[in-house]
């Protein structure tokens, strides 16, 4: 297959059916949502903000499964149809071995801290209800993911200094700012899950955020707020996805980092329903399909050129195919 025709396959079966999620459906996205001491209540609303964006996206865009999706907050009586427990550091880690033991080699694991940090290098950290977490202790936590595709948000004040210490290979570190010593309150939370969730990021208008469009994304808009409230930017976020342990302002283009986080996207397209067993049984398929691409691009610098070729067409085809008997169905059946 010609590079012309696999590419114009590729764009035609996205543009009829675009990712659902981080790999697509049920167990291949797994999401874990803190949101830490809020200090004030204007804080826990904007806390509360941006979880309830990435809880909603992830039940009905992503197909992220209940058993794969956890939110632990500071007060959980605050929103009990989301919420799943307090946001200590003992239930983080039963809620991290909860998702090691579910995912498997390849699945998405995306965890997002938001609140306060303070601190500095492996011990800088994220106020919790009783014993706060350390950059060093999650990392720790993070060890038994080997082969997931990891994506960590740490949104908090002072939460550069994360960035060195959960880097790895197949990891995503996103931080809301360059250092520990940027302590001011965030707002990169809000832009952020609103790009994500919402698709304001959707850049390029396919049909997907990819973690690249949100995070660059975000780092316009925080720099607008600054600048329309007449105020000195105290919030650098960097992003870092090549293990380096070195984060990127603009990540992307010339940048080392950037290519993992532009792979991994999440989707727009609100899950099928209907009363027909057929149309279910093919949005299915057809997800599973989506899912199927997404991992094959993630697999691609592993594997040898006309292999990847071969099976992205066969891929591609089959979504096509499924995609045109899923809408000639569902035009019988309005």
């Amino acid at each position: 297959m010609t590079s012309g025709r696999r590419t114009a396959l590729l764009i035609a079966a996205l543009a009829l059916a675009p990712f659902t999620g981080a790999r697509g459906q049920g167990g291949g996205t797994h999401l874990l949502i803190v949101t830490g001491l809020s200090g004030e209540p204007r804080y826990a609303r904007e806390f509360a903000e941006a979880a309830a964006r990435l809880v909603d996206a992830a039940r009905s865009r992503w197909g992220v499964a209940d058993s794969s999706l956890i939110y632990l907050a500071e007060d959980p009586a605050a929103d009990r149809a989301r919420i799943s427990g307090r946001a200590t550091s003992a239930e983080i880690a039963v809620a991290l071995k909860r998702l090691a033991l579910r995912s498997a080699p390849g699945d998405i694991v995306f965890l997002a801290l938001l609140g306060h940090g303070s601190g500095e290098g492996a011990a800088s950290r994220i106020g919790l209800p009783g014993p706060d977490l350390s950059a060093r202790e999650l990392a720790e936590r993070l060890a038994p993911f080997e082969g997931r595709i990891l994506v960590v948000l740490n949104a908090a004040s002072g939460s550069g200094d994360f960035l060195p210490a959960l880097s790895g290979r197949g990891r995503v570190v996103i931080t809301a700012t360059k250092s520990a010593m940027e302590r001011n309150a965030t707002t990169f939370a809000g832009p952020f899950t609103k790009g994500l969730a919402d698709g304001e990021a959707d850049a390029d208008k396919d049909g997907r955020v990819t973690l690249l469009e949100a995070f660059l994304y975000a780092r316009r808009e925080v720099a607008r707020v600054y600048e329309s409230d007449g105020r000195l930017l105290t919030e650098h976020a960097q992003l870092d996805d090549n293990g380096d342990q070195k984060g990127s302002a603009e990540p992307g283009g010339a940048q080392a980092d950037g290519t993992l986080a532009r792979q991994i996207a999440f989707g727009l397209r609100p899950l099928i329903v209907s009363s027909d067993p057929r149309v279910a049984a093919l949005d299915k398929e057809r997800r599973a399909l989506e899912s199927a691409v997404a991992e094959l691009r993630l697999r691609k610098a592993t594997m040898d050129s006309v292999s990847y070729e071969r099976e992205l067409e066969r891929l591609v085809t089959a979504l096509a195919e499924k995609t045109r008997e899923l809408r000639e169905l569902e035009a019988k059946n309005p």
